[in-house]
Formats: structure tokens, sequence, C-alpha cells
């Protein structure tokens, strides 16, 4: 929003929203086959709908975008909770010695605390083991949103007047505002699309009435929550701090005081991504067990559990690839996070590498497939030039944030 301006930031967000809003009607239709509303094939995943409409060669392709996402986002993750961890350090720190205090701190060993409690809960065998660890995440992450809009508003409030400009933060060049801006579209690229789980949302459903109906009215209510909660949070931050607007309200300390909110809020999202890590992280982990225990239906390390008995806690059962796989799959993405521990920056080049082919491209063409859209007639033309408009987008927006990424890593 403060990349963008008050004009331009709004603009943005709605039209995401409407993007959203035609992919997932897209993908809906897509849930049975042939047939949108009878079709007696269900599909019960985003891959299993394009390898059905569209061939084994693009669910090649499209496993290979979801895994990059669901990688991507387990990184985004360990960066967000490290610097949440930190802030609450920060504010603490602050509160007790003044604001000019230099009270700065690494990143690294929040990472790895935030690790080892990921090693341990990715040998949860299953989704079907973490509803209360998805509703936990859930209501975090109310929680916080709330939190940061109020002390949003409460700042506009006690300035008594509003902060910004039309053009947004203003820069030494346009070039670097170019880059900015780009960056700023990846952020919200990031954001609203939810095409790798809409399908898995769709196959809980029941019918009558069909259940591409049913999901449609439920993304037209989750996209309108969604966008007025990102027009809030944003708007207010950016009329609260205008050109001094940090990149993540709770933990740029604009907001230093009560500190003991400040510091609940940033607890909220560290509990939120522990879950949320998990819920992009298990699909990956149920492929490779699938993988191994077809490929290697004798091998004891793939196959046989150990009963393990910890004094205090329930029976728990081990198995030797769950727990190699899974662990070195999260040490892997704590040292990227190292690597690169850039919050906005990370961000937007996984909103810009993802959003067109995940939420665009593939939803696209299978609709075209579906309904039997011949190349040329009017209806194909208008979701071609829909298609290249949103790569345009995103790869505008992939091109600056890997500046961006560069940028701050060489600084």
């Amino acid at each position: 929003m403060a990349q963008l301006g008050w004009v331009a930031g709004p603009l943005a967000m709605l039209c995401f929203a409407l993007i959203t809003i035609v992919s997932a009607f897209l993908l809906s239709n897509c849930y049975r086959y042939p047939d949108p509303e009878y079709g007696p094939t269900r599909n019960r995943s985003y891959l299993e709908a394009v390898h059905l409409f569209l061939g084994e060669r693009s669910a090649w392709v499209c496993g290979l975008f979801i895994h990059i996402s669901l990688y991507g986002i387990g990184i985004a993750y360990i960066i967000t909770s490290a610097i949440s961890m930190r802030a609450i350090q920060k504010s603490n720190c602050y509160h007790r010695e003044g604001h000019q205090a230099a009270c700065d701190y690494g990143d690294s060993s929040y990472m790895l605390i935030f690790g080892i409690v990921q090693i341990v809960m990715s040998q949860i065998p299953n989704f079907h083991n973490m509803e209360w660890l998805s509703i936990t995440a859930a209501i975090m992450s109310f929680t916080y949103s709330f939190i940061g809009l109020g002390l949003g508003l409460a700042k506009v409030i006690g300035d008594g007047y509003i902060k910004g400009g039309i053009g947004g933060i203003s820069t030494s060049s346009a070039a670097d505002k170019a880059w900015l801006v780009s960056q700023a579209l990846g952020d919200i690229a990031f954001a609203y699309p939810y095409s790798l789980i809409l399908i898995e949302i769709q196959d809980t459903l029941k019918s009558p009435p069909p259940e591409n109906e049913t999901m449609k009215r439920a993304s037209m209510i989750a996209i309108f929550i969604t966008t007025l909660f990102y027009l809030c949070c944003g708007g207010f931050g950016y009329a609260a701090f205008g050109d001094a607007t940090p990149g993540n309200l709770l933990t740029g300390f604009g907001f230093y005081e009560p500190y003991w909110l400040i510091d609940f809020a940033n607890a909220c999202i560290v509990l939120h991504l522990i879950g949320g890590y998990q819920v992009y992280s298990q699909p990956v982990f149920a492929i490779v067990d699938r993988w191994f225990a077809q490929r290697y239906p004798n091998s004891g390390f793939v196959n046989n559990y150990y009963t393990l008995k910890l004094p205090l806690l329930p029976a728990f059962k081990l198995n030797l690839l769950r727990l190699s796989f899974r662990t070195a799959y999260v040490l892997s993405t704590i040292g990227i996070a190292l690597l690169f521990p850039y919050f906005n920056q990370v961000l937007g080049v996984l909103g810009g590498l993802n959003f067109w082919p995940l939420a665009i491209y593939f939803p696209v063409e299978m609709y075209c497939m579906q309904r039997n859209i011949g190349a040329w007639t009017r209806k194909w033309v208008i979701l071609r030039i829909f298609s290249i408009f949103c790569l345009l987008v995103a790869m505008f927006a992939l091109i600056g944030s890997i500046e961006g990424v560069i940028v701050a890593k060489l600084s």
C-alpha cells in the first residue's frame, strides 16, 4: 500500500481480488469431470485435475510449481516467525531502556528455534491428525490481524491527520520506484490466490446444491472479507506512518506501546506460522511417503514403525524414513531462510513465481478443455488476453522482487 499510494494501492488489491474470484470460479468448475455439476468423476486435488484435463506432461510441470510453492511458503514462514520472535525481544528492550536504545538482535537463533519445533511437529503422521493445529492457526490469524488494524486506527486518531500521498513512498529515481512497485505487486500476488487448496476444500463439500455453486459462493464471501482486511490493515498502516511505513506493521516498530499488546500479536503470528508451516509441508511429506512405500514395499527403513514412549506423553510411532526425510526437509528450508532473511522481497519472489501458472494458466487451460472452447472464438480470445495480462504482471513482480533480494543480500 505504501509503495503504490492511495490510488494505485486499493486499485491493485481490488484487481487481484477480482482476478482471484475469476480463478476460483474457473477452478471450482474443474472439480467434476466432464460436466462441472453432474460429472461422475471427481478430482480430489489440484494436481489430479490438471492430470485429468491436460495430461501427464502438464501435470508434471504443474507439480513442479506446486512443490516449489509449498517449499517457498515454508521458507517464508521461517523468516516471518523469526522476525516476530525478534520483535518480542526488541519490544521488551525498548520498553525497559527507551525507544532510542540500541536493541538490535539477529534472526539466526530464532530460525533455529522455529526449526527445532518444526522437526518435532513434522513427525505428525498426516492431515487427519492436524485439525486442532488448523483451528489454532485460524484463531491466531484473526487475532493479530485485528490488533494490527486497531493499532493503525488508534495512531491515526491520535495523530489527528492522515499521512501518505497519491504516489506512495517517494524515491530518489524512477527506477527505484519501479522496483518497489514491482515488489509490492509481488507481495499482493502472494497474499491472494488459494488455488493450491481450493479443490481440496471443494472435495469436503456435500451436494446438493452442486459443489461448484457452493464453492463459488464461499469464494466470493472469503475474498470479500480478505480484501476488506487487506484494505483496512494496509490503509490504516499507511495513514499512520506515511513514508515511514515499515514492511511489517507489527515488527517494524512504528508501534512501541502498549508493548504487551505488540508482544501478544507477534506471539499469535508465531503460533499461526507453526501450524501454517505444517499445513503447507504435509502434502510434500505425504507424496514422499507414498512414493517410497510403492517403490520399496519390502524395505524396513521405509515401512517399519517403532513405538516410542516418553515420560508423561502418549506412545508415539516412529518411522525412520519419516524421521530422516522430514528432518532434512525442515533443515533445508532453514538453511535458505538463513541465506535470504528478507521478508517483503522473498514474499514478492514467491508471489511473482507462482501466481500466473497456478492461479491463471492451468485454470484457464482446464476450463477451455472442459468447455471445448475453440481457438479464436470470442471467449477464447478474452481468456487468452486475461492470461497474458496476468503473465506480464507476474513477470514484472518477479523481476523486481529478485532485484530486491539481490540488493538486500549485497548490502
